[in-house]
Parts: structure tokens; sequence; C-alpha cells
């Protein structure tokens, strides 16, 4: 049996509400055009993070649908690391040697 906590969800996400509200209320014009244009420059870069991500998430869907994604060609790795100058160790290191 679950215990019921003093405070329902809904009631929480109201009261959050009401607290944002009457602070936005309370700022003068000056503050209200600054919130709004920091706001503005974090909306504008979370829209720039996620469209900077959307590829990776292309990637990430295509490799749980499409196993083909993963079967790489071993001799164009090692046509690329026989002409990179690294040592031996960090070859090893890296999973190349």
């Amino acid at each position: 049996m679950q215990s019921q906590g003093g405070l329902s969800e809904v009631d929480f996400v109201q009261r959050i509400k009401q607290f944002a509200g009457t602070k936005w209320e309370s700022l003068t014009d000056t503050q209200k055009t600054y919130a709004k244009k920091v706001w503005g420059v974090i909306s504008y870069k979370w829209r720039w993070q996620i469209a900077m991500n959307v590829p990776y998430l292309a990637i990430f869907l295509l490799d749980r649908t499409i196993p083909e994604v993963h079967q790489f060609d071993m001799s164009l790795i090692s046509t690329v690391t026989s002409k990179l100058p690294l040592p031996a160790f960090i070859s090893s290191w890296i999973g190349l040697g």
C-alpha cells in the first residue's frame, strides 16, 4: 500500500506556475526586457544544440535498426593507420595494433 503525500503532483505544478507568475509580475519593465533577451539567447543555443545532435540521433537509430552500420572495412582502417606516424604502443592503446 502506498502512502499519499500531502502534496499531489498537480498541486505542485500549480504552485510552481503561480510562484513563477508572481515573480514575473513583480519584475520591472526593463527587467522583463532583459529576461526575455536572456531567454532568447538560451533557447537559441538549445535549438542549435538540438540541430547539431540530429546526425548523431540518426546514427543511433540506424544502429538499432540496421546492423550493417557497424560492419567496417578493416582493410580501410589498416591503410589509414599505416600512414599515421603513431608509435606502436599508442596504436595498441587505441586498439589498432
